[in-house]
């Protein structure tokens, strides 16, 4: 029989080429966990538990996947996210911790207004609906809509508002080209975690990244990194109420870029943000 010490040093052997120590020992405390149902601390407390025949199998079947480099959240199909489950598929990015530090910091701004007064957010490019989601789960008062481009995308974040019992209106809309019968009322926040990868920024990417994750949901034109974020900044001064809040998780190599794209705009008390690993990612604005 194998136990959960011996599945440790299997996956220590198999996937050392793919993954650092540390990203390996994570993946296999994830892997036996969801396929067993055991804590990660008892996991780590009893290594030689034994496993069923059945979960050898799968462990092995998983371990087959993650050699080729498929991120693990893709071959699970389920990731978290700010404390929430979400399903994840081949049409969404799979959602980064320093996603979650641009939801608090929304969060955070919103919980010291006025309880019981509603207020619309607006999340452009949705993908899973990570940030929409949270934001709606977290703010009781939040009438929260979300768009995107592929169908694909809308259908998985419909499912995970349905998986975390949230209501968020989505549509189906390209940001790029809004249509005039995409009719959008006025909202007070607006955010995007849009495509801002240039093909510089690919070949410092991680394989499991470039090869398995949505190139429409990362890459953008090596002349114009800021597509993304203008055609944003545009619909916002549309859509924005009055000192309306814009927020972007953006390129850490253009944060100044993007503070002056939103300050030529007209937008005022620009803020730039660090990620907990000290890299420009957040940026605020206010209409």
């Amino acid at each position: 029989m194998i136990t959960i010490k011996d599945v440790f040093e299997v996956y220590r052997q198999q996937i050392n080429s793919v993954y650092d120590i540390n990203e390996t020992e994570a993946l296999t405390l994830l892997v036996i966990a969801e396929v067993t149902g055991l804590s990660r601390a008892s996991i780590k407390a009893f290594p030689e538990r034994e496993l069923t025949a059945e979960q050898a199998d799968q462990i092995k079947n998983i371990l087959t996947e993650l050699k080729t480099g498929k991120p693990v959240q893709y071959i699970l199909g389920i990731t978290e996210f700010y404390g929430l489950p979400f399903k994840v598929n081949s049409f969404v990015l799979i959602p980064r911790p320093e996603t979650e530090e641009l939801v608090e910091w929304i969060i955070s701004g919103e919980r010291l207004k006025a309880k019981g007064e509603r207020f619309s957010i607006l999340d452009i490019g949705t993908g899973s609906g990570c940030i929409a989601i949270s934001l709606r789960k977290n703010l009781a008062d939040a009438l929260v809509s979300a768009i995107d481009i592929s169908e694909g995308a809308l259908q998985t974040a419909k499912g995970n508002a349905s998986l975390n019992e949230v209501d968020v209106n989505f549509i189906h809309a390209d940001i790029l080209n809004v249509k005039p019968d995409n009719v959008f009322s006025k909202f007070n926040i607006i955010v995007s975690n849009p495509p801002y990868v240039t093909l510089e920024d690919k070949k410092q990417m991680h394989t499991n990244v470039t090869d398995f994750e949505p190139h429409t949901a990362l890459f953008v034109p090596e002349h114009d990194p800021l597509l993304f974020y203008r055609a944003i900044a545009d619909f916002a001064l549309n859509n924005l109420m009055a000192e309306g809040l814009l927020y972007f998780e953006i390129n850490e190599n253009l944060g100044n870029e993007t503070v002056a794209l939103l300050a030529d705009k007209g937008f005022k008390n620009i803020e730039l943000r660090k990620d907990m690993s000290g890299r420009d990612r957040m940026v605020k604005a206010e209409l």
